[in-house]
């Protein structure tokens, strides 16, 4: 077993509490906006705004109408104490936990294909699970249990079996399966309850119904036909982010920030890289029900529209050393892609989220 740094592993899991309301609901998307009622306004301004936060190392931002470049802003520093220059506002970076909302939509795809059913359990897609009773209630937890954090499956973090900081060891699914099993399950089966697990499991089904691995099914069902070049899946422990870009930390036991750019992406199932181009992109052809059939387009997992009177949502993750967050109107026709790399605890940088959210505000001209 090995030592862990839980309140940093936690992050690898996490994301923004709208965005998670929506994941278990999994609501269809409010009354269209009207593209033209906003009002873009400066997003070099609103990033700098955001930079300004403390905590923050870097932050890049971009808005998109119709699939255009509207506006962009980068701010603070690629690396800590002010080196490295500033950030590229086009360069990739981690999305976290918003690579969950992508994995669903796979999951849906295999569904509407015929080669899934959402009703399906664990047992029925992965028997071993229950044969060897790697996961509790197996027999009952269903492919819609998963998707919506509704099977009440402990998070594989809460063991304590993992090192946010080690980067030698290569982990497998069932490896965090198994972690997963050693911890006691909070909830009932039905009840909410956020839980990375979930989406390993569903990674596992993934690969066993194509055959295929997880990186090669986002490739050829997401990233090749939406045309996001500049977007891949991390599944390697040594697996950085590719070209110019910010770079995140953490503090170690000492509370020294330590440069977490090399996180370990065998641990979870949030490691997609992308950019603000992509993620906009991705969010565009869920919102103009591109991505599934549209009978399931419900079952995807949809961010709750929360901002510009309900008709802009948005979705976040946040990973040591990253948060990342996407606003998007409900039509598909614009979106505000940003990221932001910290020096702190994700756990001490509420306020960024809030510094986040102030920008999308005045960047879409919906503050107050």
């Amino acid at each position: 077993m090995i030592t862990t740094r839980r309140s940093a592993l936690r992050l690898l899991g996490v994301t923004a509490t709208a965005a998670t309301a929506g994941l278990a609901a999994g609501t269809a998307y409010s009354q269209p906006i009207v593209a033209d009622r906003i009002r873009l306004c400066d997003v070099q301004q609103a990033i700098e705004n955001v930079a300004a936060t403390a905590g923050v190392v870097g932050a890049i931002g971009r808005a998109y109408v119709d699939g255009r470049l509207a506006g962009e802003g980068t701010a603070g520093s690629r690396l800590l104490d002010g080196k490295g220059g500033c950030i590229p506002p086009g360069s990739r970076y981690r999305i976290a936990s918003q690579t969950k909302i992508m994995e669903a939509a796979i999951v849906v795809q295999l569904v509407g294909e015929g080669r899934l059913r959402l009703e399906d359990t664990l047992r029925g897609v992965l028997p071993e699970t229950a044969e060897n009773d790697w996961v509790e209630l197996a027999d009952q937890i269903t492919v819609r249990h998963l998707i919506r954090h509704t099977s009440g499956i402990p998070d594989f973090i809460e063991s304590g079996w993992f090192d946010v900081f080690d980067f030698t060891t290569v982990y497998t699914q069932l490896d965090q399966v198994k972690a997963a099993r050693s911890v006691a399950r909070k909830v009932e089966l039905g009840q909410y309850y956020y839980s990375t697990t979930n989406y390993v499991l569903l990674g596992m089904i993934i690969e066993r119904v194509t055959g295929n691995g997880r990186a090669g099914e986002f490739e050829r069902r997401l990233f090749e036909p939406l045309g996001m070049r500049d977007t891949y899946l991390a599944v390697k422990i040594s697996d950085q982010v590719k070209g110019p870009h910010g770079h995140g930390y953490y503090p170690d036991a000492q509370g020294v920030p330590r440069d977490v750019d090399r996180i370990n992406a065998t641990i979870g199932s949030e490691g997609a890289i992308s950019t603000a181009r992509d993620v906009s992109r991705f969010y565009r052809a869920l919102s103009e029900g591109r991505l599934v059939p549209e009978d399931l387009r419900r079952q995807v997992p949809q961010p709750m529209p929360g901002l510009c009177g309900g008709t802009v949502g948005w979705a976040a993750g946040s990973m040591p050393g990253i948060n990342s967050t996407t606003f998007f109107s409900t039509d598909g026709r614009i979106q505000f892609a940003v990221a932001v790399t910290l020096e702190i605890d994700n756990m001490q940088a509420m306020g960024i989220g809030d510094a986040t959210t102030a920008a999308a505000e005045a960047v879409l001209g919906c503050a107050g």
